[in-house]
């Protein structure tokens, strides 16, 4: 089984606080469709004919592309890659760029799941980060979604902002669960330096929220999500039983991907490629029928600290018979000490052959692995 992801490299506006590779210019919207759909036939070997289960279309904002894009990118797929019929279809898409009418206009040509970055619900807290949709739109778009075919969608909402409160936090919740997603993804405000926001805080133009306010608002969204029936499958991910997220997964257990289009990331099972982020020279390769990649080459430590990354992230925890058959690794032999100690402070459980972290150790779950990370 096998995941395609197609990154739509173009936005309306710039969030301050995204670092993902986008442009707003939209003059070569038909180029670059034209350039990812002639990408689908230069890789179509990469996944050796394995069965497609999920297809995601990210970026950047997909909602921006029109029916013929989305038609004459689906041809590709088809034409060159065995797609399940029970294939996981998500599209991600901005409350802006939603009506009833493109709704059923993505239903038709083979989205089956949305995922839609809500963020906040709150006026002052949108207008903050600069996202392109204000909060009536938020509430239009899950008012149309739920009168829609769509019956698997994600909300996306965002925590740790310094300008709000537990007060606006607690409310946003209350609002996105009274619309009964299926799913939820929620992360925490994170500054990156190349962002409007990192520029601010390297001015001193803004201060980043605290450690412990950031917590509090994750064990609220933690426990809120509970009483409501969500499961906590990953650190920023809920979702209702038979709603978590197949192409997310696939990533979280290392199941092998084809990434299409700038900035795309594909993973084979043993090593990983890089396109280009550069919408230009993007399409320059591509007009010449090159692949603008770099060959990640990954050692057996790489993948063993990639699998620590990954599976502690996830309530299913890492599988240490696992790591000692297909990674000749014994963490528990190699490792005892750091992971004695993670029992004892409350971070982490042995059960049935997996370290779990627990609700506390997830909050840490990206330090807690690089802990244990091999070097080299």
């Amino acid at each position: 089984m096998a995941g395609i992801y197609i990154h739509i490299p173009f936005c309306k506006q710039a969030c301050f606080y995204c670092d993902f590779h986008f442009s707003t210019n939209m003059a070569i919207k038909n180029e670059m469709v034209e350039a990812i759909c002639k990408e689908i036939e230069l890789q179509q070997d990469y996944l050796k004919g394995e069965l497609v289960e999920s297809i995601y279309f990210g970026g950047g904002t997909p909602s921006v592309l029109n029916e013929g894009h989305l038609k004459s990118i689906f041809t590709k797929l088809n034409k060159h890659h065995r797609i399940s019929s029970e294939a996981e279809i998500t599209f991600e898409a901005n409350p802006d760029d939603i009506t009833s009418s493109k709704l059923d206009e993505l239903f038709q040509n083979g989205i089956n799941r949305l995922s839609v970055g809500i963020q906040s619900f709150d006026e002052d807290v949108l207008k903050w980060m600069n996202r392109a949709h204000n909060s009536k739109q938020a509430f239009q778009c899950l008012e149309w979604i739920n009168e829609s075919e769509f019956n698997n969608f994600s909300l996306d909402l965002i925590y740790g902002i310094p300008i709000s409160s537990h007060e606006t936090w607690e409310k946003d919740l209350r609002t996105l669960v009274d619309f009964q997603p299926p799913h939820i993804s929620s992360y925490c405000l994170t500054i990156e330096p190349d962002t409007v926001f990192g520029r601010w805080k390297q001015k001193g133009k803004l201060n980043e929220a605290s450690e412990d306010y950031a917590s509090e608002q994750f064990y609220h969204l933690a426990e809120y999500l509970r009483k409501a029936n969500y499961e906590h499958y990953e650190v920023s991910n809920f979702g209702k039983a038979g709603f978590h997220s197949k192409h997310n997964s696939s990533y979280w257990q290392q199941k092998p991907y084809l990434g299409i289009g700038p900035a795309a990331h594909s993973y084979d099972g043993k090593n990983r490629q890089f396109n280009i982020s550069n919408n230009a020279k993007y399409l320059s390769a591509i007009q010449t029928n090159e692949i603008p990649a770099e060959l990640d080459l990954l050692t057996a430590e790489d993948r063993i600290n990639e699998y620590l990354m990954t599976s502690l992230r996830t309530s299913i925890g890492c599988n240490l018979s696992f790591l000692i058959n297909e990674l000749q690794y014994d963490l528990l032999k190699n490792a005892k000490p750091q992971i004695e100690q993670w029992k004892s402070s409350g971070l982490c459980i042995l059960e049935d052959d997996y370290l779990k972290l627990t609700l506390k150790g997830r909050l840490l779950a990206d330090k807690l692995a690089s802990d244990l990370f091999l070097v080299d």
